[in-house]
This record gives C-alpha cells, sequence and structure tokens, in this order.
C-alpha cells in the first residue's frame, strides 16, 4: 500500500503532485497514517504554500496572480498578527490593573 510520505517523495522529486496524488492523499488520510506520513503531509503543503511543489488545479482559476497575491496577503497578516500578540506579551503589567481580593 501506498504511504503518504511516498507520494510527497514523489512530489517534491517531480516539483508536481497531480489531481490523482492529491485524491490519494485524501483517501489516506481518511484512513490509519503515522507521525511520519503526517510530518510529510504539513511539510508538503508548506511547499505548495512556497511554490517549491506545483499543485495540479482541479478548477482552473481566472487569475492565477490573484492566488498567490491572496497567499502573500495571509502570511503578512499572521506575522502583522503575531508581532501584535509578542507586543502585547512583553508589555509590562501594571498592579493597578490587576484584580484584587479583598480591597
Amino acid at each position: 500500500m501506498v504511504e503518504i510520505k511516498q507520494i510527497v517523495q514523489q512530489a517534491f522529486r517531480t516539483g508536481y503532485l497531480s489531481i490523482a496524488e492529491q485524491n490519494q492523499i485524501q483517501v489516506l488520510l481518511r484512513q490509519d497514517y503515522d507521525s511520519e506520513d503526517l510530518d510529510a503531509f504539513i511539510i508538503l503543503q508548506r511547499a505548495i504554500a512556497s511554490g517549491e511543489v506545483q499543485k495540479e488545479l482541479k478548477h482552473r482559476q481566472a487569475n492565477p496572480t490573484n492566488h498567490n497575491s491572496n497567499i502573500k496577503l495571509a502570511y503578512k497578516i499572521a506575522a502583522e498578527l503575531a508581532y501584535a500578540a509578542a507586543q502585547t506579551l512583553k508589555m509590562p503589567t501594571n498592579p493597578q490593573d490587576q484584580p484584587s481580593l479583598g480591597s
């Protein structure tokens, strides 16, 4: 039986993930898989997002550059949220803002 990690290795060798391989991964994800398969799947998703592996489209997009700009925008928003969260966590706490018992 083919494993997810084998499909991922093939996708990295060819730089391409076919619709048939995408469907096969979906079937395998509904069955039993190990942590290596899950790790391989996550790595594949990152490679697709970065453009290292091209995914065959199930439906032709009217404007493929729009898809790429959406991904870039999503990464930008995620980075801004992470930065805002980090800044918030670094802020000094004011004891007067803390709830107190019995005061």
